[in-house]
């Protein structure tokens, strides 16, 4: 059974739908950079061990970077689990989980990397919007792709509507990516991701307008 540490830096949305999807899977710990962070108690209500190292202790993100690295490898993962812990990850921290790190955007990547990304969507006129799961690489949010979901974008969305219907498809996504680790389902191929799984029918595409 796979080890997985989940790093937060808030409410932990999606650390909660990983948490309550009862996967195949051992929570080793959830880790924050904020001793605030609602999702700890989330954790913690459901029996896993928290931990939290403020990265306002250190004078550079790789003494961080050193010093959560070596946190985390105590509880010895198989997996790591980003779930809106926000910080830029250095270089070095990113190569040491290398193919063992993972992530979730709200965008279709490669489009609209980085922040405000529904609000970027709604300006350039997208009609499908959406999430990615991806593997971390030190170029932020370009890991290879895992998997993604899609919504339509209506003509009188806004920033905040849009985000919500892209975290619906985000509580469902995350936790069956993880699944699918779990499973030995998902390989890193050549910087590719291939995922056994089973043909679906191509007439379900989403499209839209449709």
């Amino acid at each position: 059974m796979k080890r997985i540490v989940i790093l937060i830096s808030g409410r932990g949305s999606n650390m909660q739908a990983i948490l309550e999807a009862k996967l195949p899977v051992e929570f080793a710990a959830v880790i924050s950079n904020k001793a605030e962070a609602d999702g700890l108690a989330i954790a913690q209500q459901h029996g896993i061990p928290t931990a939290v190292l403020s990265h306002k202790g250190f004078d550079s993100r790789e003494s961080f970077d050193t010093a959560l690295a070596a946190l985390i490898d105590t509880y010895q993962p198989d997996l790591v689990v980003l779930a809106g812990f926000m910080r830029i990850l250095s270089a070095g921290f990113v190569r040491h989980y290398e193919g063992r790190m993972i992530n979730i955007h709200p965008s279709l990547l490669p489009a609209f990397t980085g922040l405000n990304t529904h609000a970027r969507a709604l300006a350039e006129g997208c009609k499908l919007h959406g999430c990615t799961v991806h593997f971390v690489t030190p170029e932020l949010d370009h890991g290879p792709i895992i998997a993604q979901a899609a919504v339509p974008v209506f003509d009188d969305d806004t920033p905040e509507s849009l985000a919500g219907r892209v975290l619906v498809q985000e509580h469902l996504l995350y936790p069956a990516v993880v699944h699918w680790i779990a499973e030995g389902r998902v390989s890193l191929e050549n910087g590719l991701v291939r995922v056994r799984q089973d043909r679906i029918d191509p007439a379900t595409a989403l499209r839209s307008p449709c």
